[in-house]
This record gives structure tokens, C-alpha cells and sequence, in this order.
């Protein structure tokens, strides 16, 4: 499986640099669930090899429902690296992408090394701030369809992010309404309680995917927490912003022309 591991990683890696899709890799290569973990970091570290560095990570599958619906009992994880990080407030350019979609979360800064698994109460002292944040979510794969498997190999579809102004204030956190608008107009629109009951309980999560890859994730980095509401799909032109009650708002605007992004 070392041959598989090292030629799907670079695979990918060429698809997510040249922003041209490639057929998923589950109906032709059988791989499990811990290789392709495998895969996304030896994916990962041909990135840092050229220069790029890890900030965090982000979290999948933080919606029980979706949980269900994909037959697992935890969450997905993935890499963010610095590279991935747009302007708040500026434009983006979708030639760096293939098929963009875009989906309101929080995102936390961590103050303390997590380096054990948490507890809930113990969180709290382990989390810097928090902050409105967009993400989006590119698919290396054909059509935007994939298994498990797939996308896990695909760093969890990580592409890019925007994170607004940060904020101490965690009141109110586990039921916090949050509003996405394109052009001015609402595109999704719920709660925090959609992840996990409470995005804190990412964090929970996140501290025991970590111990159980060996790993701790270092002060001062990024965890982005979950999708509160569905992603839409980026168009030329467009300008997007969340809204997350109590925490506050971030945006980004899409280039006007379409800069190469139809790949298909």
C-alpha cells in the first residue's frame, strides 16, 4: 500500500496546485479509513516541502445527521495551511479552484497546546478566541462526489478561508444564529447548535482524533469548527458574508470574471 499511499498523494497534490479534477481513487484502489489519513499527510507534506506550514485544522462531519448518514461514529479531520488563508473583506480569485462552494463556521484560536484528549469543561482553558469564519471547500474530485475514504485522502476538501475580527466573548455560543448572504440576500441561515449542540464540543473531538494519531495540535492555532448550515456554490461576481450572533461578521468578494474556474 506504500506504492498506493505515495502515488495517490501526489496525485492529489497535482490536482489541488493545477486546479483540475481527477476521478475518485476508491473504485479502482481499495484503501481504508487510516490510509487514507496517510495519503492526506503525505499529500500534506509534499505542501510544507515547498514551503507552505500548518496553521490548524478543520473538522467534517460535526452534524450528527451527517454523522448517521455516512455510517461513522466520529468526525473527519483535515489540514489548514497558511496558504489557504484569504483576506477578510478582499476578493478572491476562483482560478484557484475547481468547483468552489463556501459554508459559514466558527473558528477558534487555541491559547494552550492540545496535547491530551478534553473534556468539555477543560476547553475552555485551552481556547484563545473565537471568530466568525468562511470556508471554502473544493473537491479535487470529478463532480464534486466522493466516499469516505476519498475525501478524507483529500484533506477533508480544504481549500480555503476567511476568519473575521476575533472575539474573548463565548457567551451565548451553543445557540448562536448564523446568517450567510450572497449579493444581500440570505442563502442559509441557522445555529450553532448545529455543530455538535456546541462548537466547543469540536474542540472535544479534535483533542482525541489528535491523540489518537500521536499528534498535539501547537498554541496559537487555528480549529475550525464545523459548517453551522449548508455550503452554496461561488459564482463570478458574487459577494459573501456570515453573520454569527454575538461573535461578529466576515466576507470576501469573488472576481467578476470567471478566471478559468469551469474545469468540467
Amino acid at each position: 500500500m506504500n506504492t498506493d499511499i505515495a502515488r495517490i498523494a501526489e496525485a492529489l497534490d497535482r490536482a489541488a496546485r493545477s486546479a483540475e479534477p481527477l476521478a475518485q481513487f476508491s473504485g479502482s484502489t481499495a484503501f481504508s479509513l487510516d490510509d487514507a489519513y496517510r495519503i492526506q499527510r503525505a499529500s500534506m507534506q509534499r505542501r510544507y516541502a515547498d514551503g507552505e506550514h500548518s496553521i490548524g485544522i478543520k473538522l467534517g462531519f460535526t452534524s450528527r445527521a451527517k454523522m448517521m448518514q455516512m455510517g461513522v461514529d466520529s468526525l473527519i479531520w483535515g489540514w489548514l495551511s497558511n496558504t489557504m488563508v484569504e483576506e477578510d473583506g478582499g476578493l478572491i480569485d476562483l482560478a484557484r479552484y475547481i468547483h468552489p462552494r463556501v459554508e459559514p463556521e466558527v473558528c477558534f484560536l487555541t491559547r494552550r497546546a492540545i496535547d491530551r484528549p478534553l473534556t468539555l469543561l477543560e476547553v475552555s482553558n485551552h481556547v484563545e478566541a473565537v471568530a466568525p469564519a468562511l470556508e471554502i471547500i473544493d473537491s479535487r474530485y470529478q463532480a464534486f462526489k466522493f466516499s469516505l475514504e476519498d475525501v478524507v485522502a483529500d484533506n477533508c476538501s480544504s481549500a480555503g478561508l476567511t476568519i473575521g475580527p476575533w472575539s474573548s466573548n463565548f457567551s451565548g455560543l451553543d445557540n448562536a444564529g448564523v446568517v450567510m448572504r450572497l449579493d444581500g440576500r440570505v442563502a442559509q441561515a441557522g445555529s450553532t447548535a448545529a455543530i455538535l449542540g456546541n462548537p466547543l464540543r469540536s474542540l472535544v473531538h479534535a483533542s482525541r482524533l489528535l491523540h489518537a494519531a500521536e499528534l498535539e495540535l501547537p498554541a496559537g492555532s487555528l480549529v475550525m469548527a464545523g459548517a453551522a448550515c449548508a455550503a452554496v456554490a461561488l459564482y463570478p461576481g458574487v459577494h459573501v458574508s456570515v453573520d454569527v450572533h454575538s461573535v461578529g461578521q466576515s466576507s470576501f468578494s469573488v472576481r467578476g470574471d470567471h478566471g478559468g474556474v469551469s474545469h468540467e
